[in-house]
């Protein structure tokens, strides 16, 4: 990458006045929310935000297309506090195959909550961190639209700076379309370096694969992420929600129309293959079941319309649930990323 100028990357202090005559960063208009571009390369790089203000404030940060990075923090009248992050930046900004928008290119950094405020914002290009890139389906990517929202827009905040997450999930992949598709796995492996991660979640649209097919694709994403000296590691996929009783039914838990146990076979081949698995499928199975029929459906998706629930995508909430059984596998394993967690 080559060298960009300091103004384009930094901004700070009272590079100008929006309506409300509150100093902003450059790069940076609104109030609630606050929006500051920057036009930059794809590439990864260190952000580092001050926020707060002469009053109290509520702040939250997003990044790209919907990206947390921020949860809503609090500051009190004439406080300040400073937090960094490594971003990834990616055009598309969002889902690979451009579904749900483009977005713009370069980096873009939303600050909502109450009454925000933001007094710096520096932008600068990473040096050779680790990058967890995201390998699914449409509950891992990243959704533009609220509440929809995949859980790798949620596991962002707890990654410090020197690691990025680059979410190359995209709504309706299986494991074979993930594999051959040019905007997805072609296009995510030449990124790869030595000691990245690659999370490989599928299942949801792999509802007619063969047992075989399903190991098949798997393996080769492995082999093909080891070559490039990069840590590939197995998810399998959350569960839908389905009951029968009490209890979710095996369609729920992922055993296809042709009768294959998805996540059996992904635990097959992650133990033939010596490749952590993280086993969501169990870790969000205990979590659904635990809530029971209804109090679960606060973890997916509703329609605002006619008020139904979507039993396999989640809510923002559901999301962050999601992930965060994700991140405890990551620090219980002591995968690449857990040394970056928070």
């Amino acid at each position: 990458m080559g060298l960009l100028t300091l103004a384009t990357l930094v901004g700070t202090g009272a590079a100008h006045a929006d309506a409300a005559t509150r100093a902003l960063p450059a790069g940076c208009s609104g109030t609630a929310p606050i929006k500051c571009h920057y036009a930059v390369s794809p590439g990864n790089y260190d952000v580092t935000v001050s926020i707060g203000g002469a009053t109290a404030a509520e702040t939250d940060m997003w990044v790209e297309a919907r990206r947390l990075t921020l949860p809503a923090t609090k500051t009190a009248a004439g406080a300040a506090a400073t937090y960094s992050f490594t971003v990834n930046v990616r055009q598309p900004e969002g889902q690979p195959t451009g579904q749900g928008g483009t977005g713009n290119p370069g980096l873009d950094i939303r600050f909502s909550g109450t009454n925000p405020q933001v007094s710096a914002v520096s932008v600068k290009p990473a040096t050779q961190p680790l990058v967890a890139y995201l390998a699914g389906d449409s509950t891992v990517c990243d959704q533009p639209v609220a509440p929809y929202t995949g859980w790798g827009q949620m596991i962002t905040p707890a990654v410090g700076p020197g690691a990025s997450v680059a979410n190359y999930a995209d709504s309706g992949e299986s494991s074979g379309s993930f594999l051959r598709n040019s905007a997805l796995f072609p296009a995510l492996l030449p990124q790869v370096r030595a000691n990245d991660a690659v999370f490989i979640q599928f299942g949801h649209n792999d509802k007619q694969t063969t047992a075989s097919a399903f190991r098949s694709n798997l393996t080769s994403m492995i082999t093909q992420v080891r070559a490039k000296g990069g840590v590939p590691v197995l998810v399998t996929p959350p569960v839908r929600r389905l009951f029968d009783g009490n209890r979710l039914t095996s369609t729920a838990l992922h055993v296809n129309g042709v009768g294959v146990n998805l996540p059996a076979e992904m635990r097959s081949v992650g133990t033939a293959q010596r490749v952590p698995v993280i086993d969501l499928t169990a870790k969000s199975k205990a979590l659904v079941e635990s809530l029971g029929p209804s109090a679960s459906a606060q973890l997916f998706l509703r329609s605002s319309v006619d008020g139904v629930t979507d039993n396999t995508h989640f809510s923002q909430y559901g999301a962050s649930q999601m992930g965060g059984l994700v991140l405890q596998s990551i620090r219980e394993q002591r995968l690449p990323l857990a040394a970056y967690l928070r």
